[in-house]
Parts: C-alpha cells; sequence; structure tokens
C-alpha cells in the first residue's frame, strides 16, 4: 500500500512539472486542470468527446494522472481514457496493442462503454481483425446493461445472419424495452424489431415482449 501511495504521488508531482512546462511552452498563464470524475468522464466517452478534451481543452496536461489512474488505481473510466489515448495517439506515442490491452481492462470490470467498444472494433475490424464471434459476445454484455449503441448493432448483426436463436430472443428484448428521445433511434429500433421478429415464431416475439426484470 505504501508503495503504491509513493508511486501516484510521483505521478502527481511529474504531473504538476509537466503542466508548468506546458504552461510555459504556450507562452501564456493556463489553469491547471483538474481531474475528471468517473462521472464526469463517462458523460464524456458516451458523446465521444473525451479524446477532443484532453487534447483540445486540456491541452493534455493530464497524462500522468490518467496514466495513474489507469494502471495503479485502476479505474475503469480512466482505464477506457487512456486505452483509447494510446490507441489513437492522443497525448502519448500510438500504442494500439497496449491501448487495446486497458480497453479490455475497463471491459473485464463491466464498463458497457468499453464492451461496445470493444464489440464495435472486432465487428468493423478497426484496430483489430473482424471476428463476428467475438464481437457478438462484447456487445451481449454491453446491450445486457442497457447499452443502446451495442443493443442496436447486436441486432444488425443477428439480422444479417449470425448468432443463435437465443440471441435473437435477447436482442428482441433489449431493444423493446430500450427508452430514447431519440426520434431517429426510436425508428430505427421499431424497424429492427421487425425484422427480428420475422426470425422468430410468434410464442417467443410474444415472450420477448416482457417488462425487464
Amino acid at each position: 500500500m505504501q508503495n503504491r501511495n509513493n508511486l501516484i504521488a510521483m505521478f502527481t508531482f511529474i504531473s504538476v512539472i509537466a503542466n508548468f512546462y506546458a504552461s510555459y511552452a504556450y507562452g501564456e498563464e493556463m489553469e491547471a486542470v483538474q481531474l475528471y470524475s468517473d462521472r464526469e468522464l463517462i458523460e464524456m466517452i458516451r458523446d465521444n468527446t473525451h479524446l477532443q478534451r484532453v487534447r483540445d481543452t486540456d491541452r493534455c496536461q493530464l497524462v500522468q494522472d490518467v496514466e495513474a489512474q489507469a494502471s495503479l488505481e485502476k479505474r475503469p473510466a480512466y482505464q477506457f481514457l487512456y486505452g483509447d489515448m494510446l490507441a489513437w495517439g492522443v497525448c502519448y506515442k500510438t500504442n494500439a496493442e497496449l491501448g487495446l490491452h486497458y480497453m479490455q481492462l475497463a471491459a473485464q470490470q463491466g464498463m458497457p462503454e468499453a464492451l461496445e467498444q470493444l464489440g464495435r472494433y472486432y465487428h468493423t475490424g478497426r484496430l483489430v481483425q473482424v471476428d463476428t464471434e467475438r464481437a457478438i459476445r462484447y456487445l451481449r454484455e454491453a446491450a445486457s446493461l442497457g447499452n443502446l449503441p451495442a443493443q442496436l448493432r447486436l441486432a444488425d448483426i443477428l439480422i444479417a445472419g449470425n448468432g443463435s436463436p437465443y440471441d435473437f430472443e435477447q436482442a428482441y428484448h433489449w431493444l423493446h424495452n430500450a427508452v430514447t428521445a431519440d426520434r431517429g433511434q426510436h425508428q430505427q429500433i421499431e424497424k429492427k424489431l421487425k425484422a427480428l421478429a420475422k426470425l422468430m415464431p410468434a410464442s417467443v416475439v410474444e415472450r420477448a415482449q416482457q417488462p425487464l426484470t
């Protein structure tokens, strides 16, 4: 415990020094950037503004803190952020392999956004080779946790002829109970529900329309 506290203190000290030199390099005064709360960071991730925030708004001042929160404190939102930054070379030298590793660590802690992103990457072949079965596993887990983008993508994969009958029922069940104020998403859900219903007997569709428990 003492060693970990010492490491965190070291990262904090390095961050302060880095912030000072960053301010000097920009030739202007820069306000110290506060560490994001988990809730704030997750909202940024959901809005896909997290990379822009750390790079453009906060000018990479939190790189040491982000690494410490991800590697030492093991906070899933920061593991996801650190992984995304590494994978796409934002404020760090690009390291896609290590970046993907940290995304997987966040997913292992049950972070829906990390599970959805990994499922999307394996579905589309971004950073990794296309692996539809693995994509379904990640997306199924994210969908079960209420992640709507995962629910929509999982439905698309199943409608395209992948997955099992059990997946059809589960995907229908989650989408049928999804809540969204976005009219476009509502129409997408309706369209996918009709397509999924064609893949199942009427009795299974009726069962899938039960409320979430």
